[in-house]
Parts: C-alpha cells; sequence; structure tokens
C-alpha cells in the first residue's frame, strides 16, 4: 500500500479537528439537554380541617338509660308477661311473684280499717252525747291510725312481689321463670334504652384540657365503618391515677347501629380552621435548609415554593405561602429532590 506524505495527511488532520467537538462545545450542547422528570400530580384545594384527639373506650347506656329490676321480697315466681330482647314500657308488670300471705295481710288490714272507722265514728257521736270520754275517742282514733298504716305496709310488700319496668326500653336481659325461687339481692331484668347510648372512652390526661362539652366528634366501630357523627356531652374532672386518663362521654345518635358492649375509637376535634387552603401529604417536603417547600406545576415545568403548614388532617394538610391559590397543581409523587425549576411530564393527566 503507498504510504501518504505528510503533506497529504495535513487536510485530513484538519478535517477531523473540525468534525471533534472542543470541552467547550460539548458542555454548551449538553447544557441545552432538559431533564424531564415523571411526577403525579394534584390540587391546592380549600377546605375544613381539624385537630383531633383519638381516643378507645366502649358503647354503654347513658347513667340514667339503664335499670336492673329484682323482687323487693324473695319469693315464687308465679307469673311471667315478658321475654328477653322485648320491648317494654315505664311501669309494665314483667313478674310477679307468689303474693297469697301478702294479700292475706291487706284483706286483713282492711277489715281492721273497717272496726276502726265504725269504732271512731261510734264514740264521735256519744261524746256528742257526753256518753263516753275523751280517752275512749282518742283510742279510737289512734286504733285507726293503726289500722290505715298497717295496710299501707300491706300493700307496700304486695307491690315489692310485682317487677315493674322502671323505664321503657328493650329487655337485654330476662331471667325470671315461673315456678323457680327469686331472691331480693338478685336482679331477674336488666333494661335498657338503646336510644340512649354513650361512648365512654379514656382520653390523655395531657389531651384532656382541649376538650369540652358539645364539641364534635366521630365513632367508628370498625376499620371499614363509616364514621357516625357525635358530639361529646361529659368529661371528667377527675384523673385515673392507674392509667392517667381521663373519662369522656360522646352521645351515640339514634340509629346509629351500635350496641351495648361494643368496642369504638373516637376522634374528638378540638379544633376546626374553615376555608383553608390544602394539598395532600405527599406534596410537602424539606429543603436543604430545613424549609418547607412544595412544587407547583405550570407550562410543563415544576418550581419549588416555601409555605408554612398547619393542621392536618387524613391525607390533607395546611398550607401558606405568598402567591398560593386554590386549583393549582401541585406535584405529589416525585416532590422530593426536585431542582428549583425542572420540566416535568405528568403521569396521572386526568388530574391536571
Amino acid at each position: 500500500m503507498k504510504r501518504l506524505t505528510a503533506m497529504q495527511r495535513r487536510p485530513l488532520y484538519l478535517l477531523a479537528a473540525l468534525l471533534i467537538p472542543t470541552p467547550a462545545l460539548r458542555a454548551e450542547e449538553e447544557n441545552k439537554v432538559e431533564t424531564e422528570v415523571a411526577v403525579q400530580v394534584a390540587k391546592v384545594t380549600r377546605t375544613t380541617l381539624r385537630r383531633a384527639v383519638t381516643a378507645y373506650g366502649n358503647i354503654e347506656p347513658e347513667p340514667l338509660a339503664s335499670a336492673r329490676l329484682a323482687p323487693g321480697l324473695a319469693g315464687i315466681v308465679v307469673e311471667v308477661n315478658a321475654v328477653e330482647g322485648q320491648r317494654v314500657e315505664k311501669g309494665a308488670v314483667l313478674f310477679r311473684l307468689d303474693s297469697r300471705a301478702v294479700d292475706a295481710a291487706v284483706a286483713k288490714a282492711e277489715l281492721g280499717i273497717e272496726f276502726a272507722q265504725k269504732n271512731a265514728d261510734r264514740q264521735k257521736k256519744l261524746i256528742a252525747a257526753e256518753g263516753t270520754s275523751e280517752k275512749l275517742v282518742l283510742e279510737a282514733q289512734q286504733a285507726l291510725a293503726t289500722a290505715k298504716t298497717e295496710l299501707a305496709t300491706a300493700k307496700v310488700q304486695q307491690s315489692l312481689l310485682s317487677g315493674e319496668a322502671p323505664l321503657s326500653g328493650t329487655l337485654v336481659s330476662f331471667t325470671a321463670r315461673p315456678g323457680e325461687p327469686a331472691d331480693a339481692t338478685k336482679p331477674l331484668a336488666e333494661i335498657v334504652d338503646l336510644d340512649r347510648l354513650t361512648a365512654s372512652v379514656r382520653v390523655p390526661r395531657a389531651d384532656a384540657a382541649e376538650i369540652h362539652a358539645e364539641q364534635k366528634a366521630q365513632l367508628l366501630a370498625g376499620g371499614d365503618a363509616t364514621p357516625i357523627e357525635a358530639s361529646v356531652t361529659f368529661v371528667s374532672p377527675q384523673v385515673d391515677a392507674a392509667t392517667g386518663t381521663v373519662l369522656v362521654r360522646v352521645a351515640v345518635p339514634k340509629g346509629a347501629g351500635l350496641r351495648p358492649g361494643q368496642f369504638v375509637s373516637a376522634r374528638i376535634f378540638s379544633e376546626e380552621r374553615k376555608d383553608r387552603l390544602a394539598v395532600p401529604v405527599a406534596s410537602v417536603v424539606k429543603d436543604a435548609d430545613d424549609g418547607t417547600i412544595i412544587a407547583l406545576v405550570e407550562g410543563g415545568k415544576a418550581t419549588r415554593k416555601a409555605v408554612k403548614t398547619g393542621l392536618r388532617e387524613g391525607g390533607l394538610i395546611e398550607v401558606e405561602g405568598e402567591g398560593l391559590s386554590e386549583g393549582q397543581t401541585v406535584v405529589t409523587v416525585g416532590a422530593y429532590g426536585l431542582p428549583k425549576q425542572t420540566k416535568v411530564r405528568v403521569l396521572n393527566a386526568e388530574t391536571k
């Protein structure tokens, strides 16, 4: 092969020099290539945010919405007029005990009153005709009063052998059985007004200072259950020394479907801020100076913006910042580590 001379190779060197870019030219070309970051976005919304205290407890009847009914005297059950689960009205007779001995005492007392009344009337007529003494008149009146007392006592005993419902509600427990003995110390019936239930929850002492009656609350009976809107009715002034908690009662609305003994969690709202700007929690990140920022998207580019955060509820957090307004687009997934301004490609385009 014929070798080229130096004069012949020179034009080739010049051509190669023109085709190979210099370092300065390469840097300039690299700067012209913009990095595009894939992100997901959401909107800045205007909403109401609340600060909540979470507590746990059980559903119970209100303090005056339940009663246990026991006979006033021991005896044998002879009559039963209800079944467990039945709705009963106040004053309804649920059971009766054998009252034959007491009935006889009532009848005897009634006869005693009749006799004492006749004697007292006779003594009054005699005293008018001066046919008796003041002493006999007083004795007759005293005998009448004693007979009336005995009748009243017998009737009280008679009433104690009947189990009358002290309030309207549902028989959640009823153990009265005909022919069985009943003890005055053992309840035969338990009545609960299921329309008057409360959630008795325990709140840490540090949080109890923020809670007071009539505050709004939500009750949750399970992970997938719909929250039940409720309100605080009572905050105990005492702290349980063993647990360091305070008893709080939250009224259960009628028809909520909750049952006595059921475990629930309560979110009690100690503060409410209306008409506030909020973004998804994932939108808020820290920058290198430990400042709080979000990335707003406009014209295909994301620009970092310093914000001040406030209340957090669920997946939203309150934000404040100059020029921030409802409806702006904010980066959610991919917000961390974004440059001050960069081109972005939105993945969830339907939220643009």
